[in-house]
């Protein structure tokens, strides 16, 4: 087997694109500083749209991966009038979206790893460009010098929540003065993902339960009554992304390429799309570092990627302050969204596909 891609980065993204080249006729191999099976330990949930879902079955490993289904999601925001509902009825779909693991997904996808292949050499460190005709970086976190940084001064504080009621599917989105909480369908729980002001999220965090309960129903409000919580984790939020994914025989992919605010859940969602573009821009290529095969892909992808970014950064300016007059907007613009229809779907379609929603 000749390889022709040396994918460095064995987490989810580096894996994904792995396969999905081999599914498409190019061969490559995975380096990665860490042990084999050190993703697997990610104790991140994850929320996926119903087009990453479609990605990972043409992937071929949907159907392992332990999942909770999102039918509905609610958005609305504390201090003023007007939500608006997102349903997969709607939308014609059978959901929105999916909670799982991330530990469960780079399960699956080194069982699928396994079963062809692709050579993954562990604890290789990779400190200069490899000499294959093409690398894609997929790990860690943007380190280019010229990145666009935006620090939003928050933190997510993540854990599993018991309510005392169902969920039936439904996740929650609710945008307030100190940032967004988002309560995800999990199993017979939720998943939730509370923002704070940087300064005070460890102090947040280290709270007791019962304490916690009562910080999150405030923040929440009552339309869900949560009754526990399990172990709180602490993490920066912000926006970090290079000015460009392509270099001479190099791409960048996944966390290496962006960082997004959790916000709307677009992070690895975007990264499949990435993915998925790439793989398919070289297919069966002779040479994937081609520039002019990475100038095709770069500027497929402008147009979802520079979307997504300004979708969530946007977000979290206009609901996270507590201004008057934008807060009697924020009312009226979700309430708009709920009484038309074509707008509701586009906000959908955008969610579950990116660019190629519209």
């Amino acid at each position: 087997m000749s390889v022709s891609v040396t994918v460095v980065g064995g987490g989810p993204a580096g894996m994904a694109i792995a396969l999905a080249l081999h599914r498409n006729g190019v061969e490559s191999e995975i380096v990665d500083a860490r042990a084999r099976g050190a993703a697997k330990e990610d104790k991140r949930i994850l929320a996926l749209s119903h087009g990453a879902r479609q990605i990972l079955e043409w992937l071929g490993v949907w159907n392992t991966i332990p999942h909770t289904a999102i039918t509905t999601i609610h958005i609305s925001h504390q201090g003023g009038l007007g939500r608006t509902r997102l349903t997969a009825e709607d939308e014609g779909v059978p959901a929105l979206g999916y909670v799982l693991a991330a530990g469960d997904l780079a399960t699956a996808l080194d069982v699928a790893l396994v079963e062809t292949d692709i050579v993954f050499r562990e604890h290789t460190k990779v400190d200069e460009q490899p000499d294959t005709p093409l690398t894609i970086w997929a790990e860690g976190a943007v380190d280019d010098e010229s990145a666009i940084v935006r620090d939003y001064g928050q933190h997510g504080v993540i854990c599993t929540a018991t309510a005392d009621e169902p969920h039936a599917g439904r996740a929650w989105e609710r945008f307030t003065p100190e940032g967004p909480v988002a309560a995800l369908p999990w199993g017979k729980d939720y998943a939730v993902v509370m923002t704070c002001a940087a300064a005070q999220s460890t102090q947040v965090g280290a709270l007791g339960d019962a304490e916690f309960v009562a910080t999150l129903q405030r923040r929440f409000g009552g339309r869900v009554r949560f009754t526990s919580v399990g172990e709180r984790f602490v993490f920066p939020l912000g926006l970090r992304y290079r000015k460009s994914v392509v270099a001479t025989r190099q791409v960048w992919i996944g966390n290496a390429a962006q960082t997004l605010h959790p916000v709307a859940g677009q992070g690895f969602n975007l990264a499949l799309r990435d993915i998925y573009e790439l793989a398919r821009t070289l297919t069966d290529a002779q040479d994937p570092g081609a520039p002019e095969l990475l100038a095709r892909y770069d500027a497929a992808r402008k147009l979802d990627r520079n979307g997504a970014m300004r979708f969530t950064d946007t977000l979290v300016h206009l609901f996270s302050n507590d201004d008057f007059l934008l807060r009697h907007a924020r009312g009226a613009g979700l309430l708009a969204l709920d009484l038309l229809p074509p707008a509701r779907h586009f906000v959908a379609r955008r969610m579950m596909f990116g660019a190629r929603g519209w």
